[in-house]
């Protein structure tokens, strides 16, 4: 096999590799944002079968019910204002990561780096209003 063919055949053998990990890759992250996307209807729905088979296993009345209902809403809504309290402090060392990792980044890196990171945030803000 000659120089040229040798070459040839390297350039070809990254080309395909490279098709197929973007491949792989896209298809990994599809599936993962359909299974968050998601996520939140199977969440509610799992919820809900929890309380009915805890209300049917326990045998509660209507008053029970009604009453343990208004418990596991209250809770909901602690945990919601406990996530809301909390999640500014997450900000900071998530912000100073992204800093510190563009500084090792060239600028063509830092553009792409850029756009990972707000496509990411935009995927966050979405699960939180999923999650209200």
């Amino acid at each position: 096999m000659t120089v040229t063919a040798r070459t040839r055949l390297k350039l070809w053998s990254v080309l395909v590799g490279v098709f197929v990990l973007g491949a792989v890759t896209g298809a990994a992250l599809s599936g993962l944002y359909r299974s968050r996307a998601s996520g939140s209807e199977a969440r509610e729905k799992a919820m809900h079968e929890r309380f009915e088979n805890m209300r049917r296993e326990l045998s509660l009345t209507d008053e029970q019910t009604t009453a343990v209902r208004a418990i596991i809403d209250e809770t909901r809504n602690e945990y919601r204002a406990l996530r809301a309290e909390l999640r500014p402090r997450f900000e900071e060392p998530r912000q100073k990561a992204r800093t510190r990792i563009r500084a090792l980044l060239t600028p063509d890196q830092q553009k792409k780096f850029d756009a990972m990171v707000a496509q990411q945030d935009a995927q966050h803000d979405e699960e939180q209003k999923s999650r209200r």
